[in-house]
């Protein structure tokens, strides 16, 4: 796993640090500070399942953290907010808080409201200032791992006099299922409901372990710390959530070598790096500093959605939002969408995640539409798949590092998926396919187009191929487009393998397809492409962002992509605020607010459009629709708002959950260069 590699190689610049002696370099951290509060991290959550504001996790951690929102005087993190049970649940309004005494009277801490606190956030860490005119109080936490984080508190005497205080940490948990015990110098905490185990522990000398009788609180007493005029003192304390895949034993270890220094610079030095990655390689048309903003912005969502394996899941890879309840799994035509958006700056990951939803391949080739960590909570879904464009990130990840094991890997598996379509869900046999599902219901097969309730299938029917195949009674434009597109991609990791048999197959299979997909699905009295009737001779009317899949595909003639572009182009139709949106708006089932797929602007399907324009040379017209969809989506380009699931093409406004990850991948794809 990538995740051992990575984190021995962390570990080797890290431990045996002194920390009196620590040579740390400081070099710029120019892209960095782009990430500074770019989403607004602060929630005092009132109750368990409180999801008002936003939560930062890093290292594919299943729990996330806060800064606390709250006129409480109060030194810590807000949370955390575990994803290891429940679909994710705040521990408690926070788990571990430092109070300060001073001869038995806790030390007075400045008011929240006053101008002497600030919160910070990167996208390498949080950070708290606190002072008063006695003392300066820094805290910081960084994830060491996908199991610990590490928070210190620093205290500088800035004062005239010496300072004695004795530190205490002191919290709980609320009524979700968790008990405290002891266990050494460690709290550990097991849950009725997941098989993650924690701990929470300190690196100072520790006085007394108290804990309640009912098991939900503790305290640990430091021994006490005097400090004279212009000296400083360290606190840290660790916490971990670990499932029961890897082991405590060697995470200890590790939480007690490194240097919390050092492992921040190492940790900022990630994060700048990744987004050097993406924010110099911007198309030269927007080098302003808002759209490096929108990329560090991006960036930071699709980390807040990152999951280590864990349960059922085998590689890593990412929630299409950690906000929403029923979107902690993984989804296979968002974990493809996320690989592209992952390429641009972190390969590893973007491999892992395809390679996680191809553990749920049957031998006939067909991949899982959802997968989850526990099914105890939610199950598997193989009632459906989902659009085919994993060969399109395969190729795309290997565009970037020439990979071929990788390849190797993937190719078989790839080539089976493809062929799926066809023995199972093209219901005449004529090389056209059609969406559907395993077990015969429409609802499934609506949900396997990825637009399940898109007004070209409101009439539809589903007919029965075979044992386990059903097919609704329409040919799509935008399945079959993808399906071109994937022979074109299958060429590419052909050629790559030397597989120069495979590689003519799918060139011969793929330029019959194209003109199939010219004279079947274009109407030239609309100047649209449409889905449909099985025998390709009536078209399922209603102008649909499925109408540019084919120009995404480059399947379309320039005469049609000339008539297409023009209708995207068109103010009353696609060209709205949040430009190139689900459908169009002069329709008379045009409906954002109700309409999940009737109307709202899904930055996947845009970018498609923005990618289908410049394959066909509309330069201009793409960069105008970019500019356009990042300015009309409200929040994109402020500090602090997340990125939304879909947006209000009329209005701007976000739609449905927050720190959505295929929208952010999309905003990231919309900027970059090829």
């Amino acid at each position: 796993m990538i995740r051992h590699t990575l984190l021995i190689i962390l570990l080797s610049t890290l431990i045996g640090c002194s920390q009196t002696e620590k040579q740390i370099p400081k070099p710029s951290f120019d892209h960095l500070v782009l990430s500074q509060n770019i989403l607004d991290y602060q929630i005092s959550p009132k109750d368990s399942l409180d999801k008002s504001g936003l939560m930062f996790s890093d290292q594919g951690a299943w729990f996330a953290y806060s800064l606390p929102k709250t006129k409480k005087n109060m030194l810590g993190f807000s949370g955390p907010f575990l994803m290891t049970q429940q679909n994710g649940i705040w521990s408690s309004p926070l788990l571990s808080r430092l109070i300060l005494f001073t001869n038995e009277h806790q030390f007075k801490l400045p008011s929240s409201e006053e101008d002497s606190i600030t919160q910070i956030s990167y996208s390498s860490h949080l950070e708290r200032h606190i002072w008063n005119k006695g003392v300066d109080i820094k805290q910081e936490l960084v994830f060491l791992s996908g199991h610990t984080t590490l928070q210190r508190t620093t205290v500088y005497n800035k004062g005239k006099h010496p300072v004695e205080f004795g530190p205490n940490f002191n919290g709980g948990v609320s009524d979700i299922g968790i008990e405290l015990s002891k266990e050494n110098n460690t709290i550990k905490l097991v849950s009725e409901k997941s098989p993650a185990v924690g701990y929470i522990q300190t690196k100072n000398d520790v006085g007394n372990i108290y804990l309640s009788e009912d098991k939900h609180t503790y305290a640990i007493s430091i021994t006490p710390i005097k400090l004279q005029p212009g000296e400083s003192t360290e606190i840290t304390i660790s916490q971990s959530f670990i499932f029961p895949e890897y082991s405590w034993e060697e995470e200890q270890q590790k939480i007690s070598s490194v240097d919390f220094d050092s492992l921040l610079h190492h940790r900022k030095t990630e994060k700048e790096h990744q987004l050097a990655s993406l924010i110099e390689n911007r198309k030269k048309e927007f080098k302003e500093e808002k759209y490096a903003e929108v990329l560090a912005k991006a960036h930071l969502t699709l980390q807040n959605n990152w999951r280590i394996p864990a349960g059922e899941i085998a590689y890593e890879g990412l929630f299409p939002s950690y906000h929403y309840t029923w979107f902690n799994g993984f989804w296979s035509w968002d974990s493809w969408k996320h690989a592209v958006g992952l390429s641009y700056y972190n390969i590893d990951l973007a491999k892992e995640q395809v390679k996680l939803m191809f553990e749920f391949q049957d031998e006939d080739g067909f991949v899982a539409d959802c997968v989850y960590r526990d099914t105890t909570i939610e199950a598997h879904n193989y009632r459906d798949t989902k659009p085919p464009l994993s060969a399109w990130a395969v190729a795309k990840i290997y565009k970037k590092d020439k990979d071929l094991d990788f390849v190797k890997y993937m190719y078989p598996k790839l080539k089976k998926y493809h062929q799926w379509w066809y023995d199972k869900r093209d219901h005449d046999r004529d090389g056209m396919c059609e969406y559907g599902s395993t077990d015969g219901s429409l609802i499934a097969a609506k949900w396997e187009s990825g637009m399940d309730n898109a007004i070209r299938f409101d009439d539809s029917k589903i007919l029965k191929n075979g044992e386990g195949a059903y097919s609704i009674d329409q040919e799509s434009v935008d399945l079959n487009a993808y399906l071109y597109a994937e022979k074109q991609f299958l060429v590419i990791l052909a050629k790559a393998l030397q597989k120069t048999e495979d590689a003519n197959q799918y060139e011969k299979e793929a330029s019959l397809l194209k003109i199939r997909i010219q004279k079947q699905f274009y109407d030239e009295n609309d100047g649209w492409f449409y889905d449909t009737s099985l025998d390709g001779s009536t078209f399922i009317k209603g102008e649909g962002s499925e109408g540019w899949t084919a120009l995404w595909a480059h399947a379309a003639t320039q005469e049609q992509a000339e008539v297409v572009k023009d209708k995207m182009m068109d103010s009353t139709k696609f060209y709205t605020r949040v430009p190139f949106q689900t459908m169009s708006a002069d329709h008379s089932k045009f409906d954002p607010l109700k309409g999940y797929w009737r109307g709202p602007n899904w930055l996947d399907q845009a970018y498609f459009g923005v990618k289908g324009l410049r394959n066909y040379g509309f330069d201009e017209e793409a960069n105008k629709a970019t500019v356009q969809i990042i300015k009309g989506a409200k929040g994109v380009l402020d500090k602090g708002d997340a990125i939304r699931e879909n947006y209000h093409p009329l209005t701007g406004e976000g739609l449905h959950a927050y720190n959505f990850s295929w929208s952010a991948a999309h905003l990231i794809m919309l900027l970059q260069n090829n």
